[in-house]
Order: structure tokens, then sequence, then C-alpha cells
């Protein structure tokens, strides 16, 4: 018997709240049923917190459902206040239209964009051209100030200051519900758990509005056993773009994860069955690392391809046994400007640490290597070993392996 796909999700510990567990069941259950999320193009490149939302769209889309995939170049322009403790920097139209087309490249490598796949949506074409009176003459009478109060976005920045610019949002991004359903008879808004007060706000229009029923369903977001957000490395976020993050340092991120995080990363991040993640689960002391390897071979493969994902995989195994002479470990370009300074500065420079401070710590609690060789001293400098050998292997942390190439010499990168 086939498992519904809501069961699915369950099963894998997505779901964190539904509106209505039965109805949304039901729904999900129909060959070729809508259902949309949302993406601010708040940067250039997608990260890893978006990919349990992908996972969500794949799994649902290969179920035969119709996803729409709605960029927010009309909402980006605001900003979404959710599980943020100040606002947004407020981007140019040229910025958030070049952000929104980097998403649409990465989302169609992860997705079926064909004629019958991934429906695209830009909430640009209704919001941008908006009468701000007409529209609140029609939508404002159905929030009351004090209900928008009381969501956790709001709240949770009355005591540092809500500008009135972003307590629009969760009115916009109710009206992107409705327009949806009147466009394409979307009755269903999926998202992370921190959209949950929008959402709810949305299906509510609808029902206000139309006199018809809409749902709303949020999965986990992505977070280690102890509560913390996961996809944050020392120079920054984990970005999927490997320009921005090299896909060794992306593999080595989930080959690294806490042993308590393997299973739950395993069933959101990977097609791997349950019954073969449990079997993973059951592994104990050094034989997890079988699992973590697993793990980063295939959340790897998922964003860049089998191939750039295996050369990582033995260029991590080449790094740690001290031979570390693949393509595929990143290389930071070094000039004659950086011969003698500290390392210190030359970290937080090139941004393998995302401050002098961390690079500090990083060097005082014995995490920064040279050759293999620990670096204590917090003002040794960059000598110049670089740039009569060409190229030096450092170490950050137990796995984080950069080649210091000088850029004078000949280098060969990953394609």
């Amino acid at each position: 018997m086939t498992i519904n796909v809501y069961d699915m999700l369950k099963e894998r510990d997505f779901i964190a709240q539904v509106t209505h567990e039965d109805e949304v069941r039901e729904y999900l259950s129909k060959k070729g049923s809508t259902f949309y999320i949302g993406f601010d193009p708040t940067a250039d490149s997608l990260h890893a917190g978006h990919l349990v939302q992908i996972m969500v769209m794949r799994h649902l889309q290969q179920a035969g459902l119709r996803p729409i995939a709605l960029m927010g170049e009309g909402t980006g322009h605001i900003g979404d206040p959710s599980d943020r403790t100040d606002m947004r920097s407020i981007m140019s139209s040229d910025t958030i239209r070049h952000n929104a087309d980097c998403f649409v490249e990465q989302m169609s490598r992860l997705l079926d964009f064909s004629e019958d796949g991934v429906i695209l949506e830009n909430n640009a074409n209704w919001l941008l051209s908006l009468n701000y009176v007409d529209f609140i003459r029609n939508v404002g009478p159905h929030f009351t100030v004090n209900r928008m109060l009381a969501a956790d976005c709001y709240r949770q920045r009355m005591d540092r200051g809500l500008s009135f610019l972003e307590f629009n949002y969760m009115v916009m991004q109710a009206y992107d519900f409705l327009v949806l359903f009147r466009k394409r008879g979307c009755r269903l808004q999926v998202g992370g758990d921190d959209q949950w007060s929008n959402i709810i706000a949305g299906a509510e229009l609808i029902r206000r509005k139309e006199r018809e029923a809409a749902w709303g369903l949020t999965f986990r977001l992505l977070t280690t056993s102890n509560g913390q957000k996961m996809g944050k490395t020392a120079s920054g976020a984990l970005w999927l773009d490997e320009k921005k993050c090299s896909v060794y340092d992306f593999y080595q991120y989930w080959r690294n994860v806490d042993d308590a995080d393997v299973g739950t990363c395993m069933r959101m991040l990977t097609h791997l069955s349950l019954e073969e993640i449990r079997s993973y689960e059951q592994l104990k002391g050094a034989d997890i690392n079988v699992a973590k390897e697993r793990l980063a071979l295939e959340v790897t493969s998922l964003v860049h391809g089998r191939a750039k994902a295996e050369q990582a995989a033995e260029a991590a195994r080449m790094a740690f046994s001290g031979s570390g002479n693949s393509a595929a470990i990143p290389i930071c370009i070094v000039s004659e400007e950086d011969r003698g300074n500290t390392y210190m500065d030359v970290l937080t420079k090139h941004g393998l640490t995302s401050s002098k401070s961390d690079a500090r710590r990083l060097i005082q609690q014995g995490g920064f290597y040279v050759e293999e060789r620990q670096v204590q001293d917090l003002f040794e400098t960059l000598s110049d070993d670089v740039f009569d050998k060409g190229e030096l292997l450092i170490r950050l942390g137990k796995k984080r392996h950069i080649k210091l190439i000088s850029k004078d010499s000949q280098v060969t990168t990953l394609d």
C-alpha cells in the first residue's frame, strides 16, 4: 500500500505544526494539488537552512503534487522580521532581482522545473503595483493589531524596536496566499516553523475574503540536538553556491556534525530509506564516522552532484591522512602584501575566520596548524615558505583544510 506523503513527512520528522491535519492529509493525497513556499531573496545564494524547504518540495513533487516556488521580490523590499533581532538592510531593486535569479538557478538543479514541474511565481508582479490606500481598505479590515502583536515574529522584536515597514510584512505575505489561491487554486502554504504566524494569517484571509478553506503546514527548522541553528561556519553561512562555500568545506560540514544529529540530518536532508537510517543510528563510537561520511556524501551529491561530492570525500581522506594533494581542497590566494603579516591577520583578511578575535581564539585553543604543526604563537607570521614552495597546507580545527597558494604560482582548481 502506498503511504500518504503527509505520513512520510511525519515519519521523517519534518512536520512541526499544521492547521487542519485531516484536511491537509486528504489534500496531499490528490495528484496535482498545488502548494506554495516563499523565498525572500535576501542574499545571492541559498544556504543550508533552505535545504529543508527544498527537500519538502522534492518529496511532495515526487508524490505527484505541484509546487509553487514564490520568489519574494516584492516582500524582499520590506524584509521578514521573523527570527530577527534587528531590521534587515534595505536592498535596491536590482540587487533583489539579481538575488532572485540566483535562487532560481540553484533551485533548478534541485527541483524539476519542466513544463509540468515547479510553477515559478514572483510577488513583485502584484505587490509593487498595488495602490496602498486601496490595499489597506480591502485587506486591512481583516487584521487586528492586537492579534498581530501577539505573533512571535513581532512580539520578540517589541523591546528592540519594530519598524512600521516590517509591520506590513505579515499582511503582504497573507495577500500572496490570497493571490495564489485565486490564480492557481492553491489551498496550502508550507514553510519553516518561524513562518507559522504569517501562514495562518494568509489562510484566515482566504477564509474571510473568499469563504473558502485554506491551510498551513510548517516543518522543523534545521537545528542541532541542543536547539542551535545548523548551517553556520567559522566564515559565515553554509552557502549552496560553491563560489561562496567550496564543495570541500560543504562536505566537511556534514562530515563533522555531532553524533546526535546524524539521524535527524539523514531523515531530513537525504533520500535514504528510514530502514537504512535506523541501521546507521545504531552505530556507536568510532563506527559513527561511517554514517557521517554517508551523510556528507549524500547531502553534497544533492547540492553539487555525485562527482564533486566524491572528489570532496577523497580530498578529505587524503587531507586527514596527511597527503592533502587533492585539487578539491579549497584554496586561498595570498600575495606579497600578505608576506610578514600575522596568521591572525591573514585568516581574517581572507574570510577564513569571521573576525580577528575568532582567529585569536582559534590559535589560543590550539586549533590552528601549518603543515600539521600546531601554531602556538599568536603573532607568528606568514613566512616565505608559501612563496618559495608555491603552496602551504593549513588546518583550522580538526577537519577544515585550506591550501594557501602564492599568487604567482600555477594552481589547479576544481571545475
